[in-house]
């Protein structure tokens, strides 16, 4: 059998690999004989779950019919396609209100961090221990977007996934001056 393709598909923790038949035909029939494909019942499968490049996809499920198909045994093709890594978002990340102080750091709260988007059975964890947050600047605001970086991955299939860093939001609140120096004649 020829022309049968996978696509390409973002890791979802299978092997089920969707197939594309419109093209599919079969090469090797006699001249006058008659024999058809179906492609009614086909699936495919990736070789194994994992993310990569030109990974093996197994068809299976074509069959042949006509009154010459008895004649004839039918390989089951191969084909390949790609699994690109799946991307995880980090919720539970909160920032810190804090009063004006010149610089953008901004402390963060991690104790309810949790990973979005794991496939089932997988082995994914969060590491907050590098975690920073950052304000976009220095300036009083409400609401000032806090960009998070330091947050990472790990465990037996982190190597399906990126993750995407989160950002949160917090205030800045204006500093208090207080004047010195001043006196009052008697």
């Amino acid at each position: 059998v020829t022309g049968v393709t996978a696509s390409n598909k973002v890791y979802d923790g299978a092997t089920t690999a969707t197939l594309n038949v419109g093209s599919a035909a079969l090469t090797g029939v006699v001249t006058g004989d008659t024999v058809s494909l179906s492609t009614a019942g086909v699936t495919g499968a990736f070789a194994n779950k994992t993310i990569g490049t030109g990974q093996t996809v197994t068809v299976s499920g074509l069959t042949i019919s006509g009154a010459d198909s008895g004649n004839y045994s039918l390989t089951q093709p191969t084909t390949t396609a790609n699994i690109t890594a799946a991307t995880l978002t980090v919720t539970g990340v909160t920032a810190g209100n804090k009063v004006y102080d010149g610089a953008t750091p901004a402390t963060l709260s991690t104790g309810s961090a949790a990973l979005r988007g794991v496939a089932s059975g997988d082995t994914v964890t969060l590491s907050t221990a590098s975690a920073a947050g950052a304000c976009a600047d220095k300036a009083v605001a409400t609401a000032k977007t806090v960009t998070v970086s330091g947050l990472t991955i790990a465990g037996a299939d982190s190597g399906n996934y990126s993750l995407t860093q989160p950002t949160t939001t917090a205030n800045i609140t204006a500093a208090t001056l207080t004047v010195t120096g001043i006196t009052a004649g008697n």
